[in-house]
């Protein structure tokens, strides 16, 4: 059921910076120290041989403008992985285990300023990072023309946050292994994606999560220029949280234009009481005439919706 609640008007969105930033040009040849392990000083030609040298202690791993064909998988520790600016390094066409460029399986990581871009593998799930468990930290990231972005296992207790980084080119619903996504989170304990940007899918979900707790804010799901899309947002097993002051616009092209966001479609794992859906934007491209619903949910809760700016033809909430 539905509770409504007096519209308040559209926050400013907030500018998605991602977009626009620099790109680099360079070789993708090996660079002897490229990868300098800041508290040690230890400098090494390939990434893995960095991680290993912190291994399950806690380091940053400072990366040389570049674009590099190489992978690593983070068994342990806490490992900060950096580019000296945003666009500056690429990781491109190399995955670790069939599985990502950066495989990760330790109590943490962060990534700051690194393009992933063109990862795949056999199965259709290649992505930029494949989160195995503990926690993850992106910003001013970039993911593009790959099967996948970010794709997680589980892991109820683990946290993830996402800002001003953009996910383009990314999706498939063609391989074996079922759709890929441009962002497919397990039944992690939150997920945070914040003034990011979403376009051009290929497939899937722009953003499919099991997790717990939602908080996505200040985001723009450009879907103009989609293919075979199907939801901007997809919580599957019931959500928490707050979906607030984004921006959407669904495109012509889509394998299901039923709804924006879909809640609880699958197998139900968490409540979705209390979920505040508030001051977003929602539109068809120009020139197209559909019927469409904001919010579907098959969960039959109690979810505040408020301050919505829904175009013609887009009914704001139904239950299925």
């Amino acid at each position: 059921m539905i509770k409504t609640v007096v519209a308040s008007p559209l926050r400013t969105l907030a500018l998605i910076v991602a977009s626009a930033l620099p790109l680099f040009a360079a070789s993708a040849q090996p660079v002897p120290d490229a990868f300098t392990v800041a508290e040690s000083g230890q400098r090494f030609a390939n990434l893995q041989d960095a991680v290993d040298a912190i291994g399950n202690g806690r380091g940053t791993i400072r990366i040389a403008p570049g674009t590099y064909r190489q992978c690593a998988v983070q068994e342990g520790g806490v490992i900060i992985y950096e580019a000296p600016e945003p666009g500056s390094v690429t990781f491109m066409a190399r995955a670790c285990e069939g599985k990502a460029a950066f495989v990760l399986r330790g109590i943490g990581a962060e990534i700051r300023g690194i393009t992933f871009s063109n990862i795949k593998v056999p199965d259709g799930n290649g992505a930029g990072i494949r989160l195995e468990k503990g926690a993850l930290n992106v910003a001013h990231a970039r993911f593009q023309n790959s099967e996948q972005g970010i794709l997680t296992a589980n892991d109820p207790g683990g946290r993830i946050y996402i800002t001003r980084s953009t996910f383009s080119g990314l999706g498939t619903c063609e391989n074996s292994a079922g759709c890929a996504h441009s962002i497919y989170i397990g039944n992690y304990g939150s997920l945070t994606v914040r003034e990011s940007r979403f376009e051009r899918g290929m497939g899937g979900h722009y953003v499919k999560a099991r997790s717990a707790e939602v908080v996505i804010e200040n985001n723009s799901f450009d879907d103009a220029n989609g293919k075979g899309t199907n939801y901007m947002i997809d919580l599957p097993a019931g959500s928490i949280g707050r979906i607030a002051d984004n921006w959407f616009v669904q495109g012509r092209d889509k394998d299901n234009y039923s709804a924006f966001i879909a809640l609880g479609a699958e197998d139900l794992l968490h409540p979705s009481d209390g979920l505040k859906v508030e001051g977003n934007e929602a539109r068809f491209v120009p020139g197209l005439s559909r019927n469409s619903v904001f919010l579907a949910d098959w969960t039959a809760s109690q979810v505040t919706m408020r301050g919505n700016r829904i175009a013609a033809g887009i009914k704001q909430y139904e239950t299925r």
